[in-house]
């Protein structure tokens, strides 16, 4: 995805892990279908990019850049949300470590902990470039690395995790090696294991808001990102992705990247919102977000997600906006190959919603052998389109 782009991520991420979409939907108009000769270019012309619900990103840069603070860039796309605090820890499954043991680097003040009896003891210097805890016939052990041998330095009674006093520990995984601060731990899950880094929210936030949104964007858009960012957070850490964690590292939770994803600004705009999260109901808020919603929110549901006409979106820095893309009839004709030759397109309902009727929630693809029912969602995801808030013309 591109990089104002990484703000697509977020869109990404955030369709993932979403909701059903809680739309009241309307018939398409007459006008909604298009015929298909025998060979045919088809052009999908679009608005923004996401599934729209919560906040737009190019939005709050639109709005930041008309003066709005993050108060009420939040505001306007979580209507009737509270402000207020969260703090605590995290625990995030580090999802670039696919090995069986947990390898880091060795540093000053490295310890290594046991997650069943909490005792914990200081590393000693050895001649090594690597410490790891490993599962060796059923027992976790702490081993360094000696030539090209690991030797062990203690027998655990549970699982292992590694700390620094607070300051970044290096994980070494296949793709490289990767700082987090907090705590390293391997934790078993499923026959398995994983490696989870139990990190304080708001450190957690600075590896995740430069990720989400470019961090020398307006400091109000980049604040509005760091308020929607860690109350998604709390609001997944209350509803965990399982026994083991409470968030991914990816687009199915938020996209972390622990500390060499931090940038100055993006961590001026954390510090400026320490602890600040949106409330509806006592409870952190579902703060979905997403890269562009093309000028219209789009209705979920809760209270807070509503179909809302949004005049900060179109700015002249949002390349989503507005895009449009062709693709052939035998591209369609190969995504559902039932069909025969495409001979129709028809939009059945749309959510009602700006240009066009808005996004199309159903259509109906008509072959010389089959006709094919496709929602929405399912024709962007097939096709890799931004939105769902499309037209088409055939020629």
């Amino acid at each position: 995805m591109p990089r104002l782009g990484t703000i697509a991520a977020a869109s990404l991420a955030v369709s993932l892990a979403g909701v059903a979409s809680g739309l009241v939907t309307s018939p398409a108009s007459a006008d909604d279908t298009w015929q298909v000769p025998q060979s045919a270019s088809i052009t999908i012309k679009g608005h923004g990019y996401g599934h729209g619900r919560g906040m737009s990103q190019h939005g709050a840069e639109g709005a930041a850049r008309e003066g709005l603070g993050w108060r009420e860039i939040t505001s306007f796309y979580y209507p009737g949300t509270a402000v207020g605090r969260a703090g605590g820890r995290i625990r995030v499954h580090v999802s670039a470590d696919s090995t069986d043991d947990l390898v880091v680097v060795p540093r000053s003040g490295l310890t290594v902990s046991d997650l069943a009896t909490e005792e914990a003891w200081t590393l000693p210097q050895k001649d090594t470039n690597r410490w790891r805890v490993v599962n060796l016939d059923g027992r976790n052990r702490v081993q360094w690395l000696a030539g090209p041998r690991w030797r062990t330095l203690r027998t655990l009674q549970g699982s292992g995790a590694f700390a620094a006093g607070g300051e970044p520990v290096s994980l070494v995984t296949p793709g490289g090696t990767r700082a987090y601060r907090g705590r390293l731990a391997a934790v078993p899950l499923s026959g398995g294991r994983v490696t989870v880094n139990t990190v304080r929210l708001e450190s957690y936030l600075r590896g995740v808001v430069p990720l989400e949104m470019p961090a020398l964007l307006s400091p109000a858009a980049v604040r509005s990102q760091s308020v929607a960012a860690r109350t998604y957070a709390a609001y997944e850490r209350a509803h965990p992705r399982s026994s083991a964690f409470d968030v991914y590292d990816t687009t199915a939770s938020q996209v972390y990247g622990g500390v060499g994803a931090e940038h100055p600004a993006s961590d001026d705009a954390v510090k400026a919102t320490r602890r600040r999260v949106l409330t509806a109901g006592g409870a952190p808020a579902f703060t979905q977000f997403s890269s562009s919603n093309g000028g219209w929110s789009v209705r979920g549901t809760l209270s807070y997600q509503q179909a809302t006409k949004d005049p900060y979106d179109d700015w002249a820095g949002n390349p989503v906006h507005d895009w449009k893309v062709s693709v052939s009839d035998t591209t369609l004709e190969s995504r559902w190959p039932s069909l025969g030759n495409l001979r129709r397109i028809t939009v059945v309902r749309r959510d009602g919603n700006g240009d066009w009727g808005g996004r199309v929630t159903s259509l109906r693809l008509v072959g010389s052998q089959n006709t094919v029912a496709v929602s929405g969602d399912t024709m962007r995801s097939v096709l890799g389109l931004r939105s769902t808030w499309v037209t088409f013309r055939v020629g």
